[in-house]
């Protein structure tokens, strides 16, 4: 299992508690589309992950993060650059 494989498990795992319409993952699950997550989910979902994997998202690296894929880019760019 690769470092990307991880942490999307990882990533999968933290999305449960907030996945109310057990929707199947992938690369290209959308947040806002497919989850259908409101602003407030969002910004729990991602203190989730900051503190999970000790790293921080900026808001604007929020508002380019549209699927479960480009959240484990940036979280796999993130840990690296920490």
């Amino acid at each position: 299992m690769t470092d990307r494989d991880e942490t999307f498990a990882r990533v999968a795992e933290l999305i449960e508690p907030f996945n109310k319409k057990g929707v199947e993952l992938g690369e290209s699950t959308s947040f806002a589309g497919d989850l259908e997550w409101d602003s407030l989910t969002v910004m729990d979902f991602v203190a989730a992950i900051e503190d999970e994997f000790d790293i921080l998202i900026t808001m604007n690296m929020q508002a380019e993060i549209e699927t479960v894929g480009q959240l484990v880019d940036s979280v796999e760019k993130l840990k690296g650059a920490g």
